[in-house]
């Protein structure tokens, strides 16, 4: 039976909270704050001009709390009242964006949806299946330790705008998790005082974890499923849960990684060989990266994609990178999903090749589903050859009935 997708007019917030173009960033920084909201419609007049982002303010840092809103706008994608959950899901996704405005006919502001919107309307739907979080969670290679400063986090930005990080202690334990709402809450404060303030030592970047980390940390059993995540998410109101196994953090479920489960039901039926149509998720990479390396992945995924529609139809697949936090090594791991319509398959690696990395898993994954698909034809093959075995077994039984009938007559 198909899932029947809730719409964006009916999750969204009706009169969110917006700013003129004109507004300073500080106002932006105050209001997301007080509200624990990531993104502000900007307005000229009536008309959306764009989004000012939490994650926008977090990469210019350095710039004046009276910066002008309207000088770091995105543009979001664009949303209505009749827009599915997953085609909501998978625009967020694309973009990086966790809300987005919702507009009517005329271009006018209805409301702002939000990763957290649809991530508390999942446990109310039917027929999501059961995926465990630690199939769909990132490994948790990355963490911070209660010594570390806010100096430290800034390495860490483009993680920080998708997940919390784990805080260990000395001992490796984990105490905590830090996020990018923590680090905005020391990272902006008032530089300059009146003329009775007492100089403040030092400066907001030596400010330590442990000073604004969250503890306890909000956790999730290894073994719990996907809509369990969600409803730990709703109530706790976090965007990221820190997978337990053995007392010890192993991976982190995101908004996003469950979100990439609903993403599927948009691929339209279409024959094997083609994959233009697949949704792939790269997450991970520095912002200062060359370009030419996303192009570079794009085209080495794009030829895997193809030998492996010759075996399944491809849905989504989603590349995590997540270099290592040492300066002896520029090590790396890789960590690869690929959504079908036959299941799901995964496969990791580590090493100083990117391209390397990625072609591996590519060949992995490749290899997997060869395997599944001919595995499932050996079990057809043997459950076929047992029906005809009935069969013969059948008539033959039949045949010695009717001959013992004949003589007994």
């Amino acid at each position: 039976m198909p899932v029947a997708w809730p719409l964006a007019g009916e999750l969204m917030t009706a009169r969110p909270v917006t700013l003129p173009h004109d507004a300073p960033i500080s106002r932006a920084l105050g209001l997301m704050r007080s509200r624990g909201i990531h993104e502000i419609p900007i307005l000229q007049g009536r008309r959306i001009l764009g989004m000012i982002t939490f994650e926008t303010i977090a990469r210019r840092s350095s710039r004046s709390s009276g910066t002008k809103v309207g000088h770091l706008l995105v543009v979001p994608p664009l949303v209505t009242p009749a827009t599915t959950l997953p085609q909501v899901a998978a625009d967020l996704l694309g973009t990086g964006l966790r809300a987005a405005p919702v507009v009517g006919r005329r271009g006018e502001l209805q409301g702002v949806i939000s990763r957290t919107d649809l991530v508390r309307a999942l446990p109310t739907l039917a027929g999501m299946g059961h995926v465990r979080v630690d199939q769909i969670g990132r490994s948790a290679s990355v963490f911070v330790r209660e010594a570390d400063t806010v100096r430290h986090l800034l390495g860490h930005i483009r993680l920080l705008e998708e997940q919390a990080l784990p805080v260990v202690d000395k001992r490796g334990r984990l105490v905590g998790a830090v996020s990018l709402e923590d680090l905005g809450s020391v990272l902006w404060r008032p530089t300059v005082g009146g003329k009775l303030d007492v100089p403040t030592p030092g400066s907001a970047l030596d400010v330590e974890v442990q000073s604004l980390m969250r503890a306890p940390a909000v956790t999730i059993a290894a073994g719990a499923d996907a809509l369990e995540a969600a409803r730990v998410m709703a109530r706790e109101k976090v965007s990221s849960l820190i997978v337990i196994d053995g007392g010890r953090p192993t991976r982190i479920v995101a908004q996003a990684d469950l979100l990439t489960l609903v993403v599927g039901a948009l691929a339209p039926p279409r024959a094997r060989s083609g994959v233009e149509d697949v949704y792939v998720e790269v997450t991970g990479l520095r912002g200062s990266s060359d370009p030419a390396l996303l192009a570079d992945i794009d085209h080495l995924v794009a030829g895997s994609l193809k030998r492996i529609a010759h075996h399944v139809r491809p849905i989504l697949l989603s590349l995590h990178l997540s270099p290592h936090a040492t300066h002896r090594t520029s090590d790396l791991t890789v960590e690869a999903r690929l959504h079908t319509d036959a299941g799901i398959f995964y496969a990791s690696h580590t090493g100083w090749n990117l391209m390397a990395g990625i072609s591996g898993l590519m060949d992995e994954l490749t290899t997997q589903v060869g395997r599944s698909q001919s595995a499932r034809r050996t079990k057809g093959r043997r459950r076929a050859r047992s029906v005809d075995d009935d069969e013969s077994v059948d008539a033959e039984l039949e045949a010695k009935i009717r001959t013992a009938t004949a003589d007994d007559e």
